[in-house]
């Protein structure tokens, strides 16, 4: 970042699915630039419906398909989307439970069958459930055991308090959680890989200053230096 970059401090709005990895981020490119960044990360759908109302960011850091919505709709810049990180889908289930195996398709079906209740999120790992659950012909089966973890909290926060027996999120999001076993990513035959992206907004997009930080900020995240943070956190680069 040049010296003559303007001593400000940037904000942005995420999903919790990328929350710890951006505490992380956002440190090393302050330690690195001396440009601060702040980053509210609550639900991805309120991240998204905030945007939609108005709230001035920055810069939005959401699932692809959302920031595309947001750009369609015009509240991200268009041609501004950078796919930053890819975060695969994971089970666990409450701590001291038995681990059922997810090796494959098969046992994975099976596990979800006889679980008490099933939990999975509102973002893109949830609706990649629901849409396996119908493929699978399950649906009907699991009526009145899938719970679906309200905006901002946390799978892996219901499996801990015993109101669910098997959870389904992104292994960001379970991988540091206390109360729960994590069992593994999903099988390769039914893995799914959530990939997020940031985009400008557009109030920062017509600031002639703003911009170009913005976009520094934005490819440093998508960089491959930085790979070795969102290994730590689960994630890989995209």
């Amino acid at each position: 970042m040049s010296s003559s970059t303007p001593p400000q401090t940037f904000s942005a709005i995420s999903s919790k699915a990328t929350q710890a990895v951006l505490v992380d981020l956002t440190q090393a490119y302050q330690a690195q630039t001396g440009v601060r960044w702040q980053v509210e990360a609550v639900g991805g759908v309120d991240a998204a419906r905030r945007v939609q109302a108005g709230e001035v960011f920055d810069a939005v850091i959401l699932a692809n398909d959302a920031i595309d919505r947001l750009i369609a709709a015009g509240h991200v810049l268009a041609g501004s989307r950078v796919d930053w990180v890819r975060s695969p889908v994971a089970v666990a289930v409450p701590q001291g439970a038995p681990r059922p195996d997810i090796g494959s398709a098969a046992a994975l079906k099976a596990a979800v069958l006889s679980a008490t209740k099933v939990a999975f999120s509102t973002g893109p790992s949830g609706v990649y459930l629901e849409k396996l659950f119908d493929q699978w012909g399950i649906t009907a089966a699991m009526q009145g055991r899938l719970l679906q973890a309200p905006p901002g909290v946390p799978v892996g926060a219901l499996l801990a308090r015993g109101e669910a027996s098997l959870g389904f999120q992104q292994l960001s999001e379970l991988m540091s959680l206390q109360g729960i076993t994590l069992l593994g990513e999903l099988s390769p035959d039914v893995a799914y890989i959530s990939v997020f992206s940031t985009g400008m907004g557009q109030a920062a997009a017509a600031d002639a200053q703003r911009a170009p930080a913005v976009r520094a900020w934005m490819d440093f995240l998508a960089s491959a230096e930085v790979e070795a943070i969102k290994r730590r956190h689960g994630m890989h680069w995209a």
